[in-house]
């Protein structure tokens, strides 16, 4: 989720149940017209619109602010790429590691199942 050096210059997120755009401006590290942006961009992020278009965001909605901002401002994604990582799809260069270490252990598998058989 967040790095822990996140969490040490972002400040802690209140016990409120909504918060107004300015106050999760200030809980996030960013701007207000930054955060609407975000909203067209990620479908997970959908605040509560009341009295007049105002938007209203619930604690998961901070939460997924910070992630968003750490994907983008901390670890270099773009908003594609920040989309995927949280709709958990992984790109294949991530998987290749896995990938060889699958194959792998299925050639090991293999060449045991081979040395099991009875030979005659």
């Amino acid at each position: 989720m967040l790095e822990p050096s996140n969490n040490e210059t972002l400040p802690v997120i209140p016990g409120k149940r909504y918060f107004t755009i300015g106050e999760v401006s200030d809980l996030c590290g960013v701007k207000p017209h930054v955060l609407r942006y975000w909203e067209q961009e990620f479908p997970g992020l959908n605040p509560v619109k009341r009295r007049g278009n105002r938007r209203y965001y619930k604690r998961q909605d901070v939460v997924l602010i910070r992630q968003i901002r750490s994907l983008l401002y901390e670890q270099g994604f773009t908003i594609g790429g920040a989309r995927q990582r949280l709709d958990g799809e992984t790109t294949k260069q991530e998987m290749t590691p896995y990938k060889q270490l699958v194959n792998q252990t299925i050639g090991e598998l293999e060449d045991l199942l081979k040395e099991m058989k009875p030979k005659g």
